[in-house]
């Protein structure tokens, strides 16, 4: 019985303001904690006119206050752009007035352009400080230690769960090594998943924070009544991703018929192997892909992102996945 999520990057649509994008995403958090999804990510990047998520902590304080039980979280703060205490009192605040209910996932890439990395002002000297910087926050969202100098407040005691996002074999392996959960970025960066999935689970080791491994794997959804629609869905990440890759970001293209006649060949074909792990169609189309990915790599709780022009649109595919999967939960109960 496996639980389902969200993640959002509160995406700014083609013609729409950065306001717009923000207004959408609380909509989508109440809807989706209506729909039974456990969780709400919201990840952080930078200078990238198509997303709105860049204060992370800032914006999961107001879904948390727009909802009343869904866990609402970061996948994922990028941790080399802050200093570990920042992140303890800013999550361990968000802890304290929403108790048992704020996620922390943590990556180790800047999420952004080195640029605007250097702006952010942290840590691009040493890229081997990840590990340490993630110890060096858990024990400020530990119990306080006698003697101890430097404390998180709010942070102290709140045991915020920590998480350890990648879409490398690093990842998993400090996962592993840290005994925390892991979140794989599928959604854009599947080539090393079953690897990490694998390494992850062969090599954990149990700690006080989770007594066996925890696998999550991120999903592309792209839902609609018929196949030729969600393929029609599909086509603005489609777009995003070549843009990316090119180096023209922007805000989230609007939808187009026969996006890939538009692509260079290798530009269709990097496009093609990023969203590998990607659902789009109808629901009986959705259903057989969702159901197949997790036969093939059994996670233990999948997160569902869908980058979709308009906002109506993303609220039909995201209840289209959640009527999905709680069919296949009730079934499994049965």
């Amino acid at each position: 019985m496996v639980p389902f999520s969200v993640l959002d990057l509160a995406p700014v649509p083609d013609g729409s303001s950065v306001g717009d994008a923000l207004r959408n995403t609380l909509d989508l958090a109440r809807h989706t904690e209506s729909w039974g999804y456990r969780r709400f990510w919201l990840a952080e990047h930078h200078n990238m006119s198509g997303i709105a998520s860049a204060a992370t902590a800032v914006l999961i304080g107001q879904v948390a206050a727009a909802t009343q039980s869904i866990r609402v979280g970061a996948g994922g703060v990028m941790l080399p752009n802050h200093a570990p205490l920042v992140i303890a009192e800013q999550f361990g605040t968000l802890a304290t007035l929403y108790p048992d209910r704020i996620d922390l996932g943590l990556g180790r890439a800047p999420g952004t352009d080195m640029a605007t990395a250097r702006a952010l002002r942290r840590g691009l000297e040493d890229g081997d400080g990840f590990p340490r910087d993630v110890i060096e926050l858990m024990a400020y969202l530990g119990d306080g230690q006698p003697g101890q100098q430097v404390r998180a407040i709010p942070g102290a005691g709140t045991h915020v769960p920590i998480w350890i996002l990648g879409s490398s074999l690093y990842g998993a392996q400090l996962a592993a090594h840290l005994g925390l959960p892991y979140a794989f970025a599928s959604h854009f960066a599947p080539a090393a998943l079953e690897q990490a999935s694998e390494i992850y689970r062969q090599t954990f080791r149990p700690s006080e924070h989770l007594e066996k491994p925890y696998f999550m794997m991120a999903l592309n959804v792209f839902a609609a009544d018929t196949d030729a629609e969600g393929l029609f869905l599909k086509s603005t990440m489609q777009q995003a991703f070549a843009n990316l890759r090119l180096g023209r970001p922007g805000p989230l293209p609007r939808p187009m018929e026969n996006v890939e006649a538009t692509f260079d060949p290798a530009i269709a074909a990097g496009v093609a192997q990023a969203l590998a792990c990607t659902a789009a169609g109808s629901p009986d189309t959705v259903r057989d892909a969702l159901h197949g990915f997790i036969t093939r790599y059994g996670p233990d709780e999948i997160i569902i992102t869908g980058q979709i022009h308009d906002h109506e649109a993303r609220l039909k595919s995201f209840r289209i996945a959640a009527e999905i999967l709680s069919e296949t939960r009730a079934s499994q109960e049965a």
